[in-house]
């Protein structure tokens, strides 16, 4: 009898310590599927050789993580006390501490973006990336051989850039950017100069690349592009000097300022296609793929000559002959002339 109600007080005690073991993993398992109290979307940084501990003790100053040693040992129990990765987290509202961990562990990190602007110099692209907080700077503002970086030295870095947006994790270097877009404008400039119209009097991708360049800082509007590239080809072609403003302002450098007079247009120099023949030695501006596109593929047109329309438009008027041109010139003049009269009426 008395073993008899030993077993029954036995079986009883094991049954009452399965179910409040039960509970306690229901409860554990609530309380690692409850959103955490996230109310807006917060970034936390977790600095490379962090602890699991010190990652959850940051998480709990920052009110993220109510149950820290809870979370803790959940990690241990599944063997991710050292898989979590360093970097920047978004943590969003909703989030919980089981999906927190899975997060941390996959290293899905927050990437940052940076935008290289359509017909920036190298100058203008080094200057934004050495005041982006999110990127390391390792270059000097100017580097004497920017290309060798990239196994290219000797070359003008002028024009070697894709612009885009470009996304990365916080630290990246200023190089690996660099990398990745001039990787980008290779591709894009191949793929160009594989498929473009058959014909062009072009001899090479570079030589595509430094016409993408011009008509870049010719084109204000995206439906120009093409047509700009058929006025320069056309010149080209028949061995006309592209007497482009942008070249010629480019080879001033820092002696412009803001507006090209006669002599500047006189004054010989390897920019310089009022008096030299044929494309300059280098790009003057990074293309976009846009404008490469374009001048691979231009659109046929008789013109030879462009002037902006004077409407503040940002169009240009196309003509065929030189006549046309300077009945075109005129027009934008006297737009111009009274554009400017009506601006103090307008400032009043």
């Amino acid at each position: 009898m008395k073993r008899r109600a030993w077993l029954v007080v036995t079986i009883a005690a094991t049954l009452g310590a399965v179910a409040a073991g039960t509970i306690a993993v229901r409860r554990v398992s609530a309380d690692l599927d409850r959103p955490l109290p996230i109310a807006a979307p917060l970034v936390y940084r977790i600095a490379p050789g962090s602890s699991l501990a010190r990652i959850a003790a940051g998480l709990d100053r920052r009110g993220v993580l109510p149950a820290p040693r809870l979370w803790t040992l959940y990690a241990r129990w599944r063997g991710d006390a050292g898989a979590v990765r360093a970097g920047e987290y978004e943590l969003r509202p909703g989030l919980t501490a089981r999906q927190l961990l899975e997060q941390l562990v996959k290293g899905q990190i927050l990437l940052r973006s940076f935008t290289i602007v359509d017909g920036w110099r190298v100058a203008d692209l080094l200057a934004a990336m050495r005041a982006s907080p999110y990127l390391t700077t390792t270059l000097p503002p100017a580097p004497k051989d920017l290309m060798a970086r990239f196994g290219e030295a000797g070359r003008n870095p002028e024009g070697e850039f894709l612009p885009e947006t470009y996304e990365f994790p916080r630290g990246t270097s200023d190089v690996a950017l660099l990398a990745i877009a001039h990787r980008a404008l290779v591709k894009t400039l191949a793929a160009a100069w594989q498929s473009r119209a058959p014909g062009l009097p072009l001899r090479d991708p570079r030589q595509l690349l430094i016409l993408a360049s011009i008509v870049e800082k010719e084109s204000a509007l995206p439906d120009e592009r093409a047509q700009i590239a058929g006025v320069y080809l056309h010149r080209l072609a028949i061995g006309m000097r592209l007497q482009a403003d942008p070249t010629v302002i480019y080879g001033l450098g820092d002696r412009y300022r803001g507006r090209l007079h006669e002599a500047d247009l006189r004054a010989d120099g390897p920019y310089n296609t009022y008096t030299r023949a044929g494309l300059p030695p280098a790009p003057i501006a990074l293309p976009a793929a846009a404008a490469i596109d374009a001048c691979a593929h231009p659109a046929k047109t008789d013109a030879l000559y462009f002037v902006a329309s004077g409407k503040g438009d940002g169009r240009h008027v196309f003509s065929a002959t030189l006549a046309e041109q300077n009945a075109a010139v005129k027009r934008y003049l006297r737009r111009l002339k009274r554009r400017e009269a009506a601006a103090p009426k307008e400032r009043r």
